[in-house]
């Protein structure tokens, strides 16, 4: 039996909260503060992700540490880059994670980000949201592989290109594909051991480093020798994806808190992995901006602490991104289930392994890292970002809607600020997505072009399908019928 989602509007009567399309009003509801989040029956069985193994999910969604943050350095000198990890999280990573937790918990399910544009903006866009953010966690997720090779190349030069490459490649992208398929809380725990793994030795050269440190070396600043296209893209692909822990919503303990309590804690993380490296980096040895390319970390740690220690972070680095590897992963590939669920996509992707696992959604995300592992790390980074940067625009677009037409929804976390502020709020971000964007290259750009083409071509194909029962559609019973709340609604109204 579907469960009843009520919220209440005033003391006289209570009513759904309402998902408004392009072309209707379709009441959409949600979970009340002490329900469990509705999740396929299938599921039921399988352990819910609780808090600690969440915060450390959202640390490899967006982080995993300061494996990546390298060219910042290289891109614009010491002081913008220490600058830029101190100060965009204020402009970017807060108010995405902010979002989250208010949209994520009145949406508590595996469509994350795809429900919350529906809900807003109608299925059209909804659809549009999960191809371009399903692709960009994808395209992301294909960094994963180049970092984990580059950090190795230096102790095993044989990785750095040819056979031995492919072979690495494909081998580390099969066996993180197998542990993702055995359940989301293996993954989970992994991440909080991978997590420790990766900050220790950090740690560790934090302290060696004290002796050597000259805090006039963080003042150097060249403005007129600044690569600014490098330096916004290596900010903005190491402080984003704060809304990917959005798609595991369905499959965490008490969502309602625990997923904001879990990004508090994962940007606190997060801006600690960054800032405390760079400091230990740019402070300790003497500045060679050309070296300070994806992997030079490694060469710091020799720098300060010998052999041992640059093994250390180079162990530490591959743990890293095999930990980013599998969150990424388990958000992308839950996305479809969600989307599949909500009839987007065929209900083929919305069946389970025995493990509570979307199965196909594994296998299509992985078959994209495959594909795009050839990639270099710059144009990687590039093309993910402006792809990015479109669903980010919808889900602040879709925030803001929801709060002007349903400011009386019971929101089990809200922002305690009013209509005005949430418009205020999401300015600086859509400005810095905007400079993003214009500072991306023409190649860039036409590649992301043309994957927005395919996601409006898919979305009448996919309808065509459902209309001639070529493949089959269907929306799971254990989320709310939008028809029937439509009419329960309507009904309210009258009476």
């Amino acid at each position: 039996m579907q469960k009843r989602r009520i919220i209440t509007v005033d003391q006289s009567a209570s009513i759904e909260m309402t998902q408004y399309s392009s072309n209707n009003d379709v009441p959409y509801s949600r979970v009340g503060d002490d329900e469990v989040p509705s999740s396929p029956k299938a599921a039921d069985k399988i352990r819910k992700v609780s808090m600690l193994p969440l915060v450390f999910l959202i640390f490899y969604e967006v982080s995993g540490g300061p494996f990546g943050v390298e060219d910042s350095v290289n891109a614009a000198g010491p002081l913008l880059a220490l600058l830029g990890f101190v100060i965009f999280p204020f402009i970017w990573s807060i108010p995405e994670a902010l979002i989250t937790a208010e949209m994520g918990t009145m949406f508590p399910e595996n469509g994350g980000y795809v429900v919350w544009v529906s809900s807003a903006l109608g299925p059209f866009w909804g659809f549009q949201q999960g191809w371009m953010k399903w692709l960009s966690g994808v395209i992301d997720n294909a960094l994963y592989p180049v970092l984990f090779l580059d950090y190795l190349k230096s102790g095993i030069p044989a990785l750095g290109s040819g056979l031995p490459r492919v072979a690495a490649i494909l081998v580390l992208t099969i066996l993180l594909t197998y542990l993702n398929y055995r359940g989301l809380t293996i993954v989970g725990w992994a991440a909080v051991l991978m997590g420790v793994f990766s900050i220790l030795p950090f740690a560790v050269m934090g302290l060696i480093s004290i002796p050597q440190l000259e805090p006039s070396r963080w003042l150097v600043m060249d403005l007129g020798n600044v690569n600014w296209n490098l330096y916004l893209n290596t900010l903005f692909w190491n402080l984003n994806y704060w809304d990917s822990i959005s798609t595991l919503a369905g499959e965490v303990e008490n969502p309602n808190k625990t997923l904001p309590k879990a990004l508090y804690y994962g940007v606190i993380l997060v801006a600690c992995s960054y800032i405390f490296p760079l400091l230990t980096g740019t402070g300790a040895i003497p500045l060679e901006r050309e070296k300070w390319t994806d992997g030079y970390f490694s060469d710091v740690a020799k720098a300060l602490g010998g052999a041992w220690l640059r093994w250390w972070v180079q162990a530490a680095a591959a743990t890293s991104n095999m930990g980013m590897f599998l969150a990424e992963m388990s958000s992308d590939s839950f996305q479809l289930l969600g989307m599949a669920e909500r009839g987007m996509l065929p209900e083929f992707f919305a069946k389970r392994s025995r493990y509570g696992t979307p199965l196909l959604g594994i296998l299509f995300s992985a078959s994209g890292v495959i594909l795009l592992s050839w990639l270099s790390f710059q144009e990687i980074v590039a093309a993910e970002n402006l792809l990015y940067c479109v669903g980010m625009i919808l889900e602040f677009i879709a925030f803001v809607r929801m709060r002007m037409k349903h400011p009386a929804a019971s929101r089990p976390y809200k922002i305690p600020i009013g209509t005005v502020g949430s418009v205020l709020m999401c300015v600086p971000p859509t400005i810095l997505i905007c400079a993003v964007v214009a500072l991306s290259s023409l190649k860039v750009a036409a590649v992301s072009f043309v994957m927005l083409i395919i996601g409006f071509i898919m979305h009448p194909l996919l309808n065509h399908m459902d209309r001639k029962k070529w493949l089959k559609f269907s929306i799971s019973s254990d989320l709310p019928d939008l028809q029937q709340e439509t009419r329960e609604y309507e009904e309210t109204l009258i009476r």
